[in-house]
């Protein structure tokens, strides 16, 4: 069975990979919206698109900062382990 560490080790490699898909999939759902913008003639379906695709941005960036985060944390982990 493996260790506590080496379950740990996996874990922060899976919230890595899982919020790198997540922050691709709110970005090209993000742009995805952006893009379509030009093709909405009522300004305010338009203003509530853009909310949308913006809404769909900051989920990608929080996804983007948190895996950020658990990346460093998983390398300063692995730093430690060396000393």
């Amino acid at each position: 069975m493996p260790s506590a560490e080496a379950r740990l080790k996996l874990s922060m490699q899976a919230t890595v990979l899982m919020s790198g898909l997540l922050a691709v999939i709110c970005l090209g759902v993000a742009a995805s919206g952006f893009f379509s913008l030009g093709e909405i003639a009522d300004p305010a379906a338009a203003a509530d698109a853009r909310g949308f695709a913006l809404f769909w941005a900051f989920l990608g960036g929080v996804a983007i900062v948190l895996g950020a985060l658990a990346w460093r944390l998983a390398r300063n982990g692995k730093e430690d382990e060396d000393a």
